[in-house]
């Protein structure tokens, strides 16, 4: 007599979050790689969109033909299509993102020694929006919590909504004229030392802050109206423990998802800012070219712009997967 079946072993729940959050790495590492594919081929057609002869574009109506056509075979612009998106394509994961049409000096060159100021400018406007919107966030949930202060409330989102309407470029702009030209704290233009960063890490820094502080009081707010704050509020637990050591860690997830969305954001958006201020940045750099038709510089840091705003927002996903599992779950 044989027994009843047995039931099948219950799986590991720690072999099977393993497997999802494999999977969820996998999906997040395919995604940006079909991306930064895509990115490739827009930065190179870019310059074959172009109306025209870029190469006749950058030298001038007077250049005369057989240099146009010598530059042109010197750049490889006169060979099959699919035979340069190739070549670009090698040269590129080569490091090698062509020669500027002006000067003569490696793509690669120009954007290694203008990337470092970009990328702090951002960091440190980041870091700024992030230290600043936390907690005036917090503390406009607390003033307003269950309807409290009214008045604090309208304040807080009418400032924070004019904060973020008004352009980056803007704020750099009256920034200069009253803290610059006005009262001479500052330096217009140009890196002349930390004094230099003021100002324009204040232009990148005010609307993302307004953003991150309305997300920070939204958080707190639905965390201050859970139970085991109501609970913790029971006990008489001291207010700094309860806002700092349990309240601000469950509002933080949402709150670094976006700050790092906003430093994609803030690196791309740089490029006014850094042309008003004079910033030795691939801001200005971009501008430069494109009004100088420097087509592979313009291509180049195009292309350097996206792949950081790639990166980014894969790190912050992986990130998001770490802080909050549930949603690696909520794919699967």
């Amino acid at each position: 007599m044989t027994g009843s079946p047995r039931p099948p072993a219950p799986r590991a729940p720690g072999r099977a979050l393993g497997r999802v959050r494999g999977g969820f790495v996998l999906r997040r590492v395919v995604r940006f790689a079909v991306s930064l594919a895509v990115l490739l081929v827009a930065s190179f057609a870019m310059i074959h969109l172009i109306p025209g002869d870029p190469v006749r574009a950058s030298l001038g109506p007077a250049a005369p033909v057989e240099l146009v056509a010598a530059r042109r075979e010197a750049l490889g612009l006169d060979e099959p299509i699919l035979s340069q998106l190739l070549s670009y394509m090698r040269g590129v994961f080569r490091g090698d993102f062509g020669t500027s049409f002006l000067s003569g000096e490696p793509v690669g060159e120009i954007i290694a020694s203008r990337l470092p100021n970009t990328l702090g400018l951002a960091l440190l406007a980041t870091v700024v929006a992030l230290l600043v919107a936390v907690p005036l966030g917090m503390w406009a949930a607390i003033r307003t919590e269950n309807g409290r202060n009214r008045g604090t409330e309208a304040a807080f989102t009418s400032a924070t909504g004019t904060a973020v309407a008004v352009p980056e470029f803007l704020y750099s702009i009256a920034l200069v004229a009253v803290f610059a030209i006005g009262l001479g704290w500052f330096p217009p233009a140009g890196q002349a030392g930390p004094v230099s960063y003021v100002l324009p890490i204040l232009s990148l820094a005010i609307s993302p802050t307004a953003m991150i502080a309305r997300i920070s009081r939204a958080e707190t707010l639905r965390e201050l109206g859970t139970d085991y704050v109501r609970l913790a509020r029971a006990k008489r637990l001291p207010a700094p423990r309860l806002y700092f050591r349990h309240v601000l860690p469950n509002t933080l997830t949402a709150t670094l998802t976006v700050g790092g969305l906003l430093l994609s954001a803030l690196i791309a958006g740089s490029v006014l800012v850094e042309y008003v201020f004079a910033w030795p940045g691939l801001g200005l750099r971009i501008v430069e070219s494109i009004t100088q038709k420097d087509y592979p510089v313009a291509q180049g840091v195009i292309l350097v712009y996206g792949a950081i705003v790639l990166v980014v927002n894969l790190l912050v996903d992986l990130l998001l997967g770490v802080l909050d599992p549930t949603s690696e779950l909520k794919e699967t």
